[in-house]
């Protein structure tokens, strides 16, 4: 095992009001790469295109995820296996390694970088003597922490019973006992893990029910949109992509950007200014992660319809981070997961940001790196925290909006002051020149007003 010292997060400023939990140690069960080896095929094909993660940048992640719900991390290690274990995941003299570190720290907790099975964590939490908490609780646990609506909450409890519900199955013995009856119904009487696991059950059923109602208000919501209509942007990228930061710099919102994982989880629209006078809803939605838990992609559907339902999605990337190429992959595969495919370059544009963080010559081979891209696939550079690129962005979404509209050509009265002020709200005005008491004008609209425009001003359909 390889240690790495996290001691300096005890002097780690943390926000107002948050309360520290406990020294955790983290552990990082990477398996080894074996050419050929079941395990090594499975590792490799969990990020699509066989990009393969760093060990250290995992092992990172895994320490920022336990520092998002305010975790004092005493110890973090790399604890390389060649094979799963189905008893405890790690192998026995591993397990032992880290049973005498942990009580060497004193730690509270022990993160497992992976996703452990109920009777692994139960292991683990016995010969540890400690709690055990896989990446699938952690995330979890930290959505449960952000959550701040009644949809987002709903969401993270239905993903939390789903997970616990798999932990129900004997992994605690006070669950084994049994409930008897009274008078002549006695009996036997139900296990008090059936009672839990059917409590369970009778909860998420209802929370399905509750979370089909704000689907149903969605698709209203929508359907008004489109009676405006508006059309949708979406953000979508790695958690701490930048997401959150570039949403204020395009609509000049205060949405909470921080530089910590998952610090945007519930979904938010806010009007975007295109710059033609245009106008579109752009929406940021919750961050993905590497093996982003199925229960969260199921209960978050409901949010991530929006990206569903999007004509552009800006797919934001850390083109600074040392594991952008397998971020990305990890981005493509919760896309393809919601059915949407990450190769569209109609509908996706790649947005590379945080370019402020590379000198002037390192930028240039950037940009040479992005000129090289075939056309149908651009790389759009900006950085969030400077405005940069942010123009040529706007630019971009315009033009990929505008290929599903239509333009026309008008002449209307300079004294049809309802008309001109109908095209204003309803059309892009690409162009506008007064001649002998007449506007001629340019409009760009969508398909659902192109026939309005036409009859009522008599508009022609500009040749290409």
């Amino acid at each position: 095992m390889e240690p790495r010292n996290f001691d300096g997060d005890a002097d780690r400023p943390r926000p107002a009001g948050a309360k520290q939990t406990g020294r955790v140690l983290v552990i990082g069960p990477y398996l080894r790469a074996r050419a050929g080896s079941a395990d090594a095929q499975s590792e490799s094909h969990a990020l699509p295109n066989h990009v393969q993660r760093d060990a250290e940048a995992r092992l990172d992640e895994a320490a920022g995820l336990a520092r998002a719900i305010d975790l004092v991390i005493a110890d973090a290690i790399i604890a390389p296996i060649s094979q799963i274990r189905p008893a405890t995941y790690i192998g026995k003299g591993k397990v032992e390694e880290i049973a005498a570190l942990a009580k060497s720290l004193d730690v509270e907790l022990v993160v497992m970088d992976c996703a452990l099975a109920p009777i692994q964590q139960r292991n683990l939490e016995k010969e540890l003597h400690a709690k055990v908490l896989d990446r699938t609780g952690l995330i979890l646990e930290i959505f449960g922490r952000r959550a701040k609506t009644r949809e987002g909450s709903l969401q993270v409890e239905l993903a939390h019973l789903n997970y616990q519900r798999s932990r129900l199955v004997r992994s605690w013995t006070h669950l084994e006992r049994q409930r008897g009856g009274f008078g002549f119904m006695g009996g036997p009487g139900e296990t008090q893990i059936e009672a839990d696991r059917r409590l369970i059950q009778e909860r998420i059923s209802k929370l399905e029910s509750e979370l089909k109602k704000v689907q149903a208000t969605r698709r209203l919501h929508r359907a008004g949109r489109q009676r405006v209509p508006y059309r949708v942007v979406a953000l979508v990228g790695y958690t701490n992509a930048g997401k959150s930061t570039l949403f204020n710099r395009l609509t000049r919102a205060d949405v909470q950007a921080a530089d910590m994982l998952f610090a945007t989880l519930d979904p938010t629209l806010r009007a975007l200014n295109l710059p033609h006078g245009g106008k579109a809803m752009l929406s940021d939605t919750v961050g993905f992660i590497s093996n982003l838990p199925t229960q969260l992609v199921a209960a978050f559907r409901a949010t991530l319809e929006e990206v569903l339902e999007a004509d552009v999605i800006l797919h934001v990337r850390d083109i600074s981070h040392e594991d952008a190429e397998a971020q990305q992959s990890d981005v493509d595969a919760v896309l393809r997961q919601l059915g949407i495919n990450p190769d569209d370059s109609g509908r996706i544009i790649e947005v590379w940001n945080k370019i402020d963080r590379y000198d002037a010559e390192q930028r240039e081979e950037l940009l040479n790196i992005a000129a090289r891209r075939p056309e149908d696939h651009p790389a759009m550079l900006v950085s969030a925290v400077s405005g940069e690129g942010v123009d040529a962005l706007l630019a971009a979404i315009e033009e990929r909006l505008a290929a599903k509209r239509t333009t026309l050509d008008l002449s209307i009265d300079a004294a049809d002051g309802a008309g001109i002020s109908w095209l204003h709200r309803n059309s892009e005005v690409l162009a506008k020149e007064l001649h002998d008491g007449r506007f001629d004008m340019t409009v760009r609209v969508d398909e659902t007003k192109r026939d309005i425009v036409v009859n009522r001003f008599d508009a022609v359909p500009r040749v290409a």
